[in-house]
């Protein structure tokens, strides 16, 4: 624990929180000894508070001993995470985020160089759409800040528009734990397996291309193995509903090809494509259609 950590109640609340807020921004922890996400929280806070060296205070609060003041400031849930400046609440989050999130709701209250540079790239890339120069602005704001992970997962993000996939399991392999459960670390994940598949798959083929494959498939409708071959290739060029006929073929004919290879595939492309894809809920309904 830091000199910038420290417990509070509702007997110094005021001195603790609101008047320290006027001078740094003080972020409250509201949490409780039993419970479990607060535990995965704290930690990460405390690290954090440590860190930044005095630009934020942590300030702790047990809800279950300090019910009146969870209650005056609205806390349903916790861990409750509320930040305050010059005496008043300007944000807050509920549930144990990752780090690399934390991070970011501490940097929108006090933004430091690395986080300046990264929104900075992430601005002119989304006009520019140069990918090689936005790689180089965020390996700079890495080297201003080692440990701030948005910057290597939004690095991950452009080098897999550059179908460098190695590289960016490499970067999300070195995020801590628990930001790897965050939702979009999880869907550029799947995006590197699956294009690392569709690539093992396609280069199976023996130089075949889509018509050769197709070819052998109106001769023998049962050959799977040209099936799957040729749903990666659509994969590749991002023809996904022709990949999702082949695969939906394969499964109805043989669930279990290759360990189950059509429907998993399905799945991650599901992922990939998210919930809100026209497609995805169209073939959603035809592969639990024909499961069943």
């Amino acid at each position: 624990m830091s000199a910038f950590s420290v417990d509070v109640s509702a007997t110094d609340f005021e001195r603790a929180v609101l008047e320290a807020s006027k001078a740094v921004p003080v972020i409250v922890d509201f949490w409780a000894e039993w419970c479990g996400p607060c535990r995965a929280l704290k930690p990460v806070l405390e690290k954090l508070a440590a860190e930044y060296d005095g630009k934020f205070k942590l300030a702790k609060i047990d809800s279950d001993e300090n019910q009146p003041l969870a209650q005056r400031y609205g806390v349903r849930g916790i861990p409750n995470v509320k930040a305050f400046v010059n005496g008043e609440l300007v944000d807050e989050f509920s549930g144990a985020l990752p780090e690399a999130q934390v991070r970011a709701f501490l940097n929108r209250l006090l933004p430091s160089p690395a986080e300046k540079l990264r929104v900075e790239t992430l601005r002119e890339y989304a006009e520019l759409q140069d990918a090689k120069r936005a790689l180089r602005m965020l390996a700079h704001a890495s080297e201003l800040d080692p440990a701030n992970e948005a910057v290597r997962i939004d690095s991950a993000q452009l080098l897999i528009t550059l179908n460098r996939y190695d590289e960016a399991a490499r970067l999300l392999a070195s995020l801590a734990e628990l930001t790897k459960m965050d939702d979009r670390v999880k869907a550029l994940q799947v995006r590197i397996d699956l294009a690392l598949s569709v690539a093992g798959v396609a280069g199976a083929a023996d130089g075949a291309d889509e018509t050769a494959l197709a070819h052998r498939i109106a001769d023998k409708p049962g050959d799977l193995d040209a099936r799957l071959l040729l749903a990666h290739r659509h994969i590749a060029r991002e023809q996904h509903a022709d990949a999702f006929e082949q695969l939906l073929e394969i499964v109805r004919r043989d669930r279990k090809f290759k360990d189950d290879a059509a429907r998993k595939t399905m799945l991650q492309l599901f992922s990939v494509l998210g919930s809100d894809h026209a497609l995805v809920s169209d073939y959603r309904r035809k592969l639990a259609g024909a499961l069943n």
